[in-house]
């Protein structure tokens, strides 16, 4: 459900479709996107401490993609939701590849 309101929000704000909806589902995008991606990463963690890891980091991640674009004078509201959008799902893609397969190693060899 909360993927389904995230990706309204993301339609919404990039289709600029004028809702009195949009600000707050946009807003619920750019929070859940990269919070899902920063707490799949996070498995390790308690449920509050990934919870409070991934809000943080979500909220980081977006002030520093506008900190970006505005020191490279590039801001706009799609621009934005599309990095974001881009971030998250490679945050997402990264942990469901294996470790081996991140540093090149084969399942059966050792190194020494």
């Amino acid at each position: 459900m909360a993927a389904a309101v995230a990706g309204v929000g993301a339609v919404l704000a990039l289709a600029d479709i004028s809702s009195p909806l949009r600000g707050p589902l946009t807003l619920f995008f750019l929070l859940a996107a990269p919070g899902a991606a920063i707490g799949s990463a996070l498995r390790g963690l308690d449920p509050w401490g990934r919870w409070i890891c991934a809000v943080a980091g979500a909220v980081a991640l977006d002030l520093l993609v506008a900190e970006a674009m505005l020191a490279t004078h590039r801001w706009s509201v799609t621009g934005g939701v599309v990095t974001i959008a881009v971030i998250s799902v490679v945050g997402l893609a990264v942990p469901m590849v294996p470790a081996r397969r991140l540093l090149g190693r084969a399942p059966g060899r050792r190194d020494s």
